[in-house]
Parts: C-alpha cells; structure tokens; sequence
C-alpha cells in the first residue's frame, strides 16, 4: 500500500460516465488507467463521483463493463466511490458495487461522514464526524488508520431549500458546507497528530475553478471555496464534477481535480487522465497520468463552409471526432452541401454538422402605419420601392368597386384585344383578317397602273369575316378555350 515508509499511493479518479452512448470512450479510457495504477502498485482507489451518466438497468453493457472494471480494481487495493450529481448517479445506482470487491472491498459514500480505512477494512464514523469516543475506539482496537476519509457526496438542495427557504438555498449549500468542513478540520488536525493521513472526497464545484471548457465558474451559488476546503485541513482533497484537470497547493497540501477520465463532448481543452498522489500527514503530491482520450476537431465558419478548408483539415482528421458549424441567412441555407462535407470526412470515427440559421426579418416600410387609407399605404409602399403606383391603384380601384364578374370580363375583353393583330371592316360588323389577306387588301387600293402588266393582280376573292361576339363571354360557364 505505501510506496515509502510514510506515503500512501492513492489512484484517484472522476467521472467515468458509463453510458451506452459514451461506453468505448469511458471503458477505454478507464480501463488504461484501471491497469496503469495497478501496474504502479497504488494503495487505494478513490472514485469521486458520476461514474455513470445517468440512470442504468441492471443488464445494460455500460453497468456491466463498469462493474468489471471497479471489481478488476478491488482485487488489488480498497475502492471507495462516492455519489455523484444525481441527474448523473440516481440515489441508489451505486448499491450494487458494494457485492462486487475482490480481495478488498468496495465501500460506497452516499452520505456527508468521515470513515478510516485500517488493515483494508473501511469503518465508518455514526455522525457527520468522528467523536473523540470513536476514536479512541479506533486506536485502541484497530490501530492508527492508514486514511482517514472526509466525504462529502452531493449535496441535495431540495432539502435545504424546504428548511432554508428557496431565496437562501443557493447559497445556504455553501455555508452548510462551509461550517461542516471547519468542523471537519479540527478532527483531521488531531488524526493528523497521531500519524494518520487525512484525504477529502467530495463532489462539486469550486468558486473560480474553470470548465472543460474554458468557461471560470464564479458565482455564489457554488457549493465551494478553496478557503473552505483548505479549512478541512486534509492533506489531499479529491474533487470531482468538472471534467478539466486542476489543482491548488497551500503548505503542502493539494486540492486537485483530475478532469473526466475521457473526452465526451465537442470543444473540451486540456489532456485527460487520472491522478496518482502520495499522500503523506501534511503533505500531498498529484500527478496526472493521461488516458488515450478520443481526439475532436471543431470547425466553425462565420458564413458557408469553405470546403477547400474543410478538405486541407479531413486530410488529418482520420479517426477523430469532427464537428463543422457555421451560421449562413435562411436564404443561403440551400448552399451548403452536407452530403459533400460528410464525404470529405468519411474516415473519421463522427462528422457531426450543425448550421446556424438566421431568420429573415422584415420590417414595414416607413409611414404605412400612418396613412389613412389602403390607397394612400399602396401609394407609400410604391414611393419608397421605386414602383409606378397607377397600374396598382387602378387595379385596388377596380378591386373596391366592381363586381368579379365584371372585373373578369374586362381582363377577357383586355386579351381578345391583345390576340387582335389586324382588323378590317366588313358591313357594319369588325373583323379580324389575316396578314397575307391584310396585305392583298392593300395592293387592291393602290391604282391599277401600279401593278407591272406581267403581274396582274388577281382580284382578291372575298372573305369571310370572323364576327365578335357581342356578348360578354361568362367565365364561369362558357368554354374560354374553345
């Protein structure tokens, strides 16, 4: 269990998230570091919470790869795992783990106590902290602990907003918690005294710690302080919750996320792993170890996709995850080829796209709103558009005041003149004539000596005119094309 004569060599690791979705990347990721701290001999195991990424059935793959990976651990040191946020790790998911340790066994912390870890047994504390009558029991019975634990699961805030009130709830989490880790303190400074080495496990966020993201969470609504977790005076504090790897040291002692064991979402910085640390009374050092975490690429354009980019960038994206957003009009939606981009990335292990479409927006021309009449606001839109406003307004007249039998005979009479090309009078009646007898028409006007003798002009036989109906034909009822 010791790598000296004084420090504990402790395999720290969070946020597994076992899931079907995330199954390859969390069991390869944790089973290298499964048979890396084994290889290295570590003492304990320590699993800081959100082990699964949300409620599992008993026969899903995801559990059952789990559960072989935490029973592989505990045939070779003591495995502790703590609950993580429950939207995560349902109350009750971890009870199963507790019938599956090895050679050690597996103790879970679903509850805010203290527990010793002596001669690989794990005895825990009746309250929130050990008593000075329980610790004399340890001592005298059991010995000086090998570690005493500090844990600190997730806080559920429903409770304290029913006994504090929903205004004070946010930030009652962090003084309730405040107040039990200096209580905390005072009983790991006299274990400390004795020899024993002291480790905080909890699950939350840190006031100032950053995401995996980048992103600083600063706010009053956390459930920590780093004052308050130095204030717990252990020599490690283990945390768990945000996926990026971060510490903070202060005399010697070290409060340390190690970051989610894999990469599970798009956009996340910074190397994943799992933490070694030694651990000695006063004294912590953590050493990441990184885990063969999936690779991402994220692409995004302010505009269409330039594909001549994308195709310079899938040249290197073999078996990576690759994720291609851009933000274009809804009118140039239709430029973008997804199925071209999927192509170019056909050998990576996902091509995700995700546009961002911006609506259209339209806006009343000026001073519509403020005329009085429909034909002053169509006059006012023609101003401002460049449009002739008296074939509109003629139109919106003929739409007030005619009937639409009326109004559709004098859009047909308006296309019998249109199909007019020449017309010419026979009796009292008009009639439409074709060209070439338009054309005869005229030559028999001109004076006979005009026409060359040995051309003469046949007189044009008569024709017969093509009368127009003088009654309007009804577009309800005639057939307009016959």
């Amino acid at each position: 269990m010791f790598d000296d004569g004084e420090s504990l060599l402790a395999a720290h690791f969070s946020d597994l998230h076992y899931s079907p979705g995330h199954l390859a990347e969390a069991d390869r990721c944790f089973g290298f570091a499964v048979e890396d701290a084994i290889a290295n001999r570590c003492g304990v195991a320590v699993v800081s919470g959100d082990s699964t990424d949300h409620r599992l059935d008993a026969h899903t793959p995801a559990l059952s790869a789990l559960a072989r990976r935490i029973y592989q651990l505990s045939a070779h040191m003591p495995v502790i795992m703590l609950q993580g946020t429950f939207s995560h790790e349902p109350p009750g998911t971890l009870d199963l783990f507790r019938l599956i340790g090895a050679s050690f066994p597996v103790y879970v912390a679903d509850r805010i106590h203290q527990v010793a870890l002596v001669g690989g047994a794990f005895i825990p504390s009746d309250g929130a902290i050990f008593s000075h009558a329980e610790m004399d029991k340890l001592l005298t019975q059991q010995g000086l602990p090998d570690v005493v634990f500090t844990c600190v699961p997730t806080v559920n805030k429903a409770v304290l907003a029913a006994a504090a009130g929903v205004a004070n709830a946010a930030t009652a989490v962090g003084d309730h918690l405040a107040d039990y880790l200096a209580a905390a303190g005072a009983v790991n400074r006299q274990w400390r005294a004795q020899g024993a080495r002291t480790i905080g496990i909890s699950h939350g966020t840190v006031n100032g710690c950053q995401t995996e993201h980048g992103v600083p969470m600063a706010g009053l609504d956390h459930e920590f302080t780093i004052g308050a977790l130095f204030e717990a005076h252990c020599d490690a504090f283990m945390l768990g919750h945000i996926h990026r790897a971060q510490q903070w040291e202060r005399e010697g002692r070290v409060v340390a996320y190690p970051g989610s064991i894999g990469r599970f979402h798009y956009g996340e910085i910074g190397a994943k792993g799992y933490l070694q640390w030694q651990v000695s009374p006063g004294e912590a050092v953590a050493i990441p170890v990184k885990t063969p975490a999936s690779e991402t690429v994220c692409i995004d354009f302010d505009g269409p996709p330039d594909m001549a980019k994308l195709a310079e960038m899938a040249a290197d994206a073999g078996h990576k995850f690759v994720r291609v957003r851009w933000t274009v009009n809804e009118e140039h939606r239709q430029l973008v080829d997804r199925e071209a981009i999927e192509a170019l990335f056909v050998g990576s292990a996902e091509v995700k796209l995700e546009a961002r479409v911006l609506p259209a927006v339209r806006s009343r021309a000026e001073g519509i709103s403020r005329a009085a009449t429909l034909s002053a606001k169509l006059g006012r839109w023609c101003e401002l558009t460049g449009v002739d406003a008296n074939p509109l307004l003629d139109s919106l007249s003929m739409l007030q005041n005619l009937e639409a039998q009326a109004i559709a005979d004098q859009v047909l009479a308006g296309l019998d003149e249109m199909s007019m090309p020449v017309t010419q009078k026979v009796g009292a009646v008009e009639a439409v004539a074709p060209p070439f007898v338009a054309k005869l028409t005229d030559m028999e006007l001109e004076e006979p000596s005009a026409a060359p003798e040995a051309f003469p002009v046949a007189a044009a036989e008569p024709v017969a005119p093509i009368a127009t109906a003088s009654a309007p034909m009804n577009w309800l009822t005639d057939d307009l094309f016959a």
